[in-house]
């Protein structure tokens, strides 16, 4: 049996659709399973034991319509019997129906359901304890007849990376003896952006409780100055205990980092995410215009921390358009002051493990 997983999305929905891999391993042993994906998240799924190759879609085939009319005829050539689409797009459409598999899966649209065999509405409300990015990608899998159990995204390193990320690490100051913690410092784009001064706060909480901390910083190369001046806001001695200079541009080199950590923490994304996925416990500050229960599963609970505006304010339906209209405004209500009890008994459960 062949079965293709398309997700085109960003690498938090390339390692929370990796769950269905092991799913599916779990049921045919056998079978060949393939992951098509933007080649620039393949690093979170390198080396994923439950997966038998990747079909990369690249910038050149994203931009050019006779490119993609040829990695079509290619989709076709592989003659898939199952394609699972949890990525829903035109793109996406257009792979799923030139495969010609007889198996064809995903998400409920009006307008493009009759383009599959099988469909699935998404669930709103969780029924079981996971979140609902975890629950309604796995219920695609009763179509195959696997019945719903739990499963947890996983990446997996090789021991020489995290040799080499120890070396560089010792290298940069970083004691071993002492907690580090990373820190998501800003979100993917600003509208997933905790406000800097606030930020800034919360860097000093944490070192207000835990004064030998390390603190790393996560971000892009393009966010460098924005990230220095929530640097340079902090208190003189949280400025101590930031080792700024201590980034890697490769993604596998800052997964490989991030496994010497004991916490991540920060803004809602992909950077949490893979946290979990190492293991790693984490506090997440999410967006106001985003529903916590997509992301985060109650029986996280034990282990990860999920903060949102909706924990401390009541909102109604029209407060979540509002914020997600007007993001910015919506996060200032947020006050470091309303979470800092609960940032300080996360603090202190890492310190009680050390």
């Amino acid at each position: 049996m062949k079965i293709l997983i398309i997700q085109q999305k960003m690498i938090g929905d390339v390692l929370t659709s990796s769950i269905l891999f092991e799913a599916l391993r779990e049921k045919y042993p056998n079978a060949q399973l393939d992951y098509l994906i933007n080649s620039h998240t393949y690093p979170v799924v390198q080396e994923n034991p439950f997966i038998s190759d990747f079909v990369f879609i690249t910038p050149e085939i994203e931009n050019s319509k006779f490119k993609f009319y040829k990695f079509l005829k290619y989709i076709k050539h592989q003659k898939y019997d199952v394609v699972i689409d949890v990525y829903g797009k035109t793109s996406s459409n257009l792979i799923s129906v030139f495969s010609g598999a007889k198996i064809r899966i995903a998400y409920y649209k009006k307008h493009t359901s009759f383009l599959y065999s099988h469909t699935l509405k998404r669930s709103k409300k969780p029924s079981s304890n996971v979140s609902l990015a975890i629950e309604n990608r796995l219920r695609l899998l009763k179509f195959l007849h696997i019945d719903f159990k739990t499963y947890k995204p996983k990446i997996t390193l090789l021991e020489s990376e995290k040799k080499t990320a120890k070396l560089y690490l010792q290298n940069n100051g970083i004691v071993f003896s002492k907690p580090l913690y990373m820190i998501s410092v800003l979100g993917s784009n600003p509208n997933k952006t905790y406000p800097s001064k606030y930020m800034s706060k919360v860097l000093d909480i944490i070192i207000q409780n835990k004064p030998d901390a390390q603190i790393l910083f996560n971000y892009i190369p393009k966010q460098a100055e924005h990230a220095r001046a929530i640097l340079e806001a902090c208190k003189p001695k949280t400025k101590q205990q930031i080792y700024f200079n201590v980034f890697v541009k490769n993604l596998r080199d800052f997964l490989a980092i991030t496994s010497f950590c004991k916490a991540m923490i920060g803004n809602e994304g992909g950077a949490i995410n893979m946290a979990k996925a190492l293991d790693i416990k984490t506090f997440t500050i999410f967006s106001p215009g985003l529903n916590k229960q997509n992301w985060f599963g109650h029986e996280e609970t034990n282990k990860h921390i999920a903060i949102h505006l909706a924990d401390y304010i009541n909102l109604e339906d029209k407060d979540y358009i509002s914020a997600k209209a007007n993001p910015k405004e919506a996060y200032l209500k947020l006050k470091p002051a309303f979470f800092i009890d609960e940032l300080n008994l996360f603090i202190n459960n890492l310190n009680n493990e050390l």
